[in-house]
């Protein structure tokens, strides 16, 4: 795919998707939003890959939407912009590789949500996160999905009405983000994060991060019933049953992703 706004290369098995407008603080444009789903949507389908890291170029992971395309603008206009939105954080949590988002600068409104989108998140000690809708007038409604499904309602809502940044260490408290390091060893941390889940069947863990995703808002009983049936086919497929031999056997296991 050709792409102006992103950059796309692998590392080995690792996927690396970069944001690639640090002129604009990485402000997700409508064009920057749709080359990044077109190329989860391509990342998706290639078995090759077994995760993927989301970076930024320049010293800002995202500043959230351009709010030069924000302006003047007619209803159908801005439903439009929010369907792309929309469609790009569900579509990360769609594919069946992890995706794991490299913060380094800040991470503000439509920036943060998609922080909060990925499935895991590194990011650098001097890093933040904002929801600073509020303080222009337009408020952060749709992050607002991701940021309260991640940190809860309490610490979510604070974040939405005082649009206050919030520092990388109070993020990883707060469940934002996994963890923080010195920026000098941000990229090798996450990519050290992206090698071991890369050992482990694609299969196996597609599996567990689609029924991750589908039972984390049902009702327990409605989850456990979920959950016993997605394992139990998981029991029948061959990475399975060779991971099991292959722990009980005290040998490394080789994968055949199905």
């Amino acid at each position: 795919m050709s792409c102006e706004n992103i950059l796309f290369n692998t590392d080995g098995p690792v996927g690396v998707v970069t944001m690639n407008r640090p002129n604009r603080r990485n402000a997700l444009s409508l064009e920057l939003m749709q080359e990044l789903t077109q190329c989860f949507e391509m990342i998706g389908f290639n078995r090759e890959i077994r995760a993927v890291i989301l970076a930024a170029e320049g010293k800002v992971f995202s500043s959230g939407h351009d709010l030069s395309q924000m302006v003047g603008r007619d209803v159908n206009d801005y439903r439009q912009l929010f369907d792309v939105c929309v469609g790009l954080m569900e579509k990360i949590q769609a594919i069946p590789q992890p995706v794991i988002a490299e913060v380094q600068g800040i991470a503000t409104a439509a920036g943060c949500q998609l922080v909060a989108a990925c499935d895991l998140a590194v990011a650098a000690e001097d890093a933040a996160f904002a929801t600073p809708g509020v303080k222009i007038g337009l408020f952060c409604t749709t992050p607002m999905v991701a940021l309260s499904r991640a940190i809860g309602r309490k610490r979510a809502l604070q974040m939405l009405l005082t649009g206050e940044m919030v520092p990388a260490a109070t993020a990883a408290e707060w469940g934002l983000i996994n963890l923080v390091v010195p920026a000098t060893e941000l990229k090798s941390a996450t990519r050290n994060m992206a090698a071991k889940i890369a050992e482990a069947s694609t299969l196996t863990v597609g599996i567990g991060k689609q029924a991750f995703y589908t039972q984390i808002d049902l009702d327990q009983r409605k989850a456990y019933s979920y959950a016993k049936e997605v394992m139990s086919l998981n029991s029948m497929a061959a990475d399975a049953q060779e991971g099991i031999s292959a722990f009980l056997g005290k040998r490394a296991a080789c994968w055949a992703g199905k």
